[in-house]
């Protein structure tokens, strides 16, 4: 009798475990059916849209296991390599990201599995900027990823992480932070239009 309670409480946790799994199959399910709504603009990286416009972040989503990921790129126009920032669990194990739907797990956020391969996009919107503006969102981003240390879906997740630096540029972004990755991208875009004018948070 005197385990009854224990048992109870690994029984409710093991449960609460199958409805997150169950919330991810469900997000997995979306994202398969949203797989091939890639948006038309162009992603070259030689683009250069905007004359003087040199650098750019690029707010970014891609298919997962799960809901799919949001994050970011970030450089020069006609670089060859890019900067990648964005948020996620700090492991590819399962179990921490499904401990993250109910309390906060150790976070990384640089680049994951996924984040350079096209194959896996599902949506993008760029920013352009000249080299002075470059400076202080480039440092703005990497100031966030030092200083998140923790992943939590509800509260700060991928699209959060996106959202601060949205934020900082001065773009609208959309009310909620609770969305599919690729569908807040895609807000982004509608509220700010094609070429934004991105005024720094001071």
């Amino acid at each position: 009798m005197q385990n009854t309670p224990k048992r109870r409480r690994v029984l409710d946790f093991v449960l609460a475990l199958g409805l997150v799994a169950m919330v991810a199959g469900f997000g997995a399910h979306e994202v398969s059916a949203q797989k091939n709504r890639i948006v038309n603009d162009s992603i070259d990286p030689n683009e250069n849209p905007v004359p003087g416009a040199r650098y750019f972040v690029d707010f970014r989503a891609r298919t997962a296991a799960s809901y799919g990921h949001a994050f970011v790129w970030f450089g020069r126009v006609g670089a060859k390599k890019v900067e990648v920032g964005g948020l996620h669990p700090a492991t590819e194990s399962v179990i921490p990201y499904i401990l993250g739907h109910l309390i906060p797990v150790p976070a990384e956020t640089g680049a994951s599995y996924g984040d350079l391969d096209e194959e896996y996009l599902t949506a993008s919107y760029r920013v352009t900027m000249n080299e002075a503006e470059a400076k202080k969102v480039f440092a703005h981003i990497k100031s966030i990823q030092k200083a998140s240390f923790f992943w939590h879906a509800p509260t700060y997740n991928c699209v959060m992480f996106d959202q601060l630096i949205a934020s900082y540029m001065g773009l609208s972004v959309p009310g909620l932070h609770l969305l599919y990755p690729d569908v807040w991208v895609n807000r982004l875009r509608e509220l700010n239009g094609r070429n934004p004018k991105i005024k720094i948070s001071s």
